[in-house]
């Protein structure tokens, strides 16, 4: 069951995260929760495996703001990586990078 502790434990800076959510627990929870569901992790992986980096981009960015906003820091740092490659639309392999993405967003699901 997700708790402010675990979120802690983690790496998530929850005084942060939980202000930005208007000080209401049970909705910086049910955000969190939503997040590591978020459409935009699989988008993310399609764009790139198509080199579209344009939709690649994009998901990148609504997973690194969502994750900025409740301060979900481990996932935030890891996408931050691929954003700014990608806002250039650098050719390069981001392979690792995915990965690591999905580890982060793994690893906070499994708190959940």
């Amino acid at each position: 069951m997700l708790s402010m502790e675990k979120l802690k434990e983690y790496g998530v800076k929850t005084n942060t995260g939980l202000e930005r959510c208007c000080n209401m627990e049970a909705f910086y929870f049910k955000m969190i929760t939503a997040s590591v569901n978020d459409a935009n992790f699989e988008k993310l992986g399609k764009a790139l495996e198509a080199n579209d980096l344009e939709a690649a981009f994009e998901a990148a960015h609504a997973i690194k703001g969502v994750a900025g906003n409740l301060a979900l820091d481990p996932l935030y740092d890891a996408v931050c990586e691929m954003v700014e490659p990608l806002r250039s639309r650098k050719e390069m392999d981001y392979t690792g990078m995915y990965k690591k993405i999905m580890e982060e967003r793994d690893r906070l699901a499994a708190i959940i």
